[in-house]
């Protein structure tokens, strides 16, 4: 791994002593590279435009004394080197726009040059993670390392540095707009919950739990906490997300952890699982309480061990990835009831947040409407957007006590991609509007009441005409029942469960999952299409 020092160019203590008597004098970037124990690869030396001369100087010093040391001069415009936010300002736009490769090379970030104001700047930036590198301090030496001088490879202690870093809030608030993409939401109690999300995701690497209703956002979230990690340098690898609800048996197991050749029956080729491709990265575990015991137990190895089994190895295998677990179940009652491990919830639960639906959020409604806007106008290609009445109708709407929003904001997202695939020339009118109405309404009632929802399915919302001609009437009887229970499921694989309760009593592994998403198949549908509309 190379080693690259970023420092300022010293205009003062990079200027002492002239002709030969210069390399009797102690010069802090010169005498980095005159370190025995220290070997620089790249040196990016930052100066102000006024000081050209004295950068290159030191540039061919430095090659003097080190010839392989790469020494790269940028120029900065410093106009008033002791004021704070313009200091903070340009090196925080170096920050941002150099190309840090964490993975490939180790940064020191030289802090003994500079003005006062600088060096405070370089602090903050580095706490904040915007800048990936360990601190580094010279300072003068006596006897035979007086011109080269000491070094000294400091650690940050965060809390330590509280008071500066809330002079520069703003980017922890740039950070929490981020989280919510950029949604001007309302609701206090939200943003007051994604503040500290952001200030943990950004300061731990400890799991987080995030509980909530079926389309309240976890998914989301955890993506969007995983992309603030990865822009501030705090995760290199990948976001796997896996929802655990669709994992079963063996194929739990391997799905996970992975599994060697001939672990199990059908095992032909050795697999890595979802924690591998995780490693350095963000594991996020949708629908957690859905795993059986044995997983459990094994993840919690995983978590605290950094190192987990693959199915069938007695080798371990290492994977240093972050935890976040979802779900929208009571992981408390389960772990009364002994279906969840009362040690993993407590492993998991050192940071846990409540997603609130989007009826406990109604203020929220409209700039999310807006937001659903942008993305749909950003698939489509073209401009979309409601005409004043039509806005203020379906808003309306949105704020009723019997508007239910049983899907949250799938069911918002449902809603704008459909309005806005039927609206002519890209504008929603109030006809699109009461249409949209009708068939939430009639989606929400046929939830809530199930005699109202056995005369509700109408198989036309979900096959062409042409298709049903194909289909024979028993067929047809029994998708109305498929659909019905998909409809009062959280998942796939619930759905399967309640439709094959007997015959998968008799089998010795059971893919209620698989089953279910066969005899959809035949019909050209998924669970997704049937939970979505």
């Amino acid at each position: 791994m190379k080693t690259v020092v970023i420092g300022l160019l010293g205009s003062v203590m990079d200027h002492k002593g002239k002709g030969i008597k210069r390399w009797d004098t102690w010069r802090p970037s010169v005498g980095i590279c005159m370190q025995d124990d220290l070997l620089v690869d790249r040196f990016e030396i930052l100066h102000d435009h006024r000081d050209s001369r004295l950068a290159n100087n030191v540039g061919a010093d430095i090659e003097t004394v080190s010839p392989n040391t790469q020494v790269r001069l940028s120029e900065l415009n410093f106009e008033d080197a002791w004021d704070f936010e313009h200091v903070y300002s340009t090196l925080l736009d170096f920050a941002e726009h150099y190309p840090f490769k964490p993975e490939e090379e180790r940064y020191l970030l030289h802090i003994t040059t500079g003005s006062h104001v600088a060096q405070i700047c370089w602090f903050l930036l580095c706490e904040a993670n915007y800048i990936p590198a360990e601190l580094l301090q010279t300072s003068p030496a006596r006897g035979e390392q007086k011109a080269a001088g000491r070094y000294q490879l400091i650690d940050l202690d965060l809390s330590k540095y509280d008071v500066i870093s809330s002079r520069f809030r703003g980017q922890h608030l740039e950070g929490t707009e981020f989280l919510k993409s950029g949604i001007a939401t309302r609701n206090p109690a939200f943003n007051q919950m994604i503040q500290q999300i952001e200030m943990v995701a950004i300061r731990s690497s400890a799991p987080l739990l995030i509980t909530g209703p079926t389309g309240a956002g976890k998914s989301h979230l955890a993506k969007r906490i995983y992309e603030l990690k990865h822009k501030r340098g705090l995760v290199r690898g990948d976001f796997v997300a896996v929802n655990c609800a669709t994992l079963r048996g063996d194929s739990a197991m391997s799905a996970l952890f992975g599994h060697t050749r001939g672990a199990f029956t059908g095992a032909q080729q050795a697999r890595k699982g979802l924690l591998s491709k995780a490693n350095n990265g963000l594991l996020f575990l949708d629908e957690i309480g859905e795993l059986g015991l044995d997983e459990q137990a094994m993840l919690l190895h995983a978590i605290e061990e950094k190192r987990y089994y693959a199915v069938g190895s007695d080798t371990p295998q290492e994977s240093d990835f972050q935890l976040i677990a979802g779900t929208n179940r009571d992981l408390h009652a389960q772990v009364e009831q002994g279906s969840f491990r009362e040690d993993l919830l407590a492993r998991i639960n050192l940071w846990s947040y409540q997603l609130p639906g989007l009826k406990d959020r109604r203020e929220d409604i409209e700039p999310n409407l807006d937001y659903e806007l942008r993305q749909a106008e950003a698939q489509q290609g073209h401009k979309v957007s409601f005409n004043k009445a039509a806005r203020q109708q379906f808003l309306a709407f949105a704020h009723r006590p019997d508007a239910t929003w049983r899907g949250n904001f799938r069911d918002l997202n449902a809603a704008i991609q459909r309005m806005t695939t039927l609206a002519d020339g890209g504008r929603i009118t109030e006809t699109n509007v009461d249409s949209e109405i009708a068939r939430l309404s009639h989606q929400w009632q046929a939830m809530a009441n199930p005699e109202v929802r056995q005369t509700a399915i109408d198989l036309t919302e979900y096959l062409d005409n042409s298709q049903l001609e194909d289909i024979d009437l028993l067929d047809q009887w029994q998708l109305q029942k498929i659909i019905e229970i998909c409809h009062e499921s959280r998942s796939l694989s619930e759905a399967g469960r309640k439709l094959f309760d007997r015959s998968r009593l008799k089998k010795r592994s059971t893919n209620d999952s698989h089953r279910l998403r066969q005899m959809l198949a035949k019909f050209d549908l998924t669970f997704e299409d049937i939970t979505n509309r």
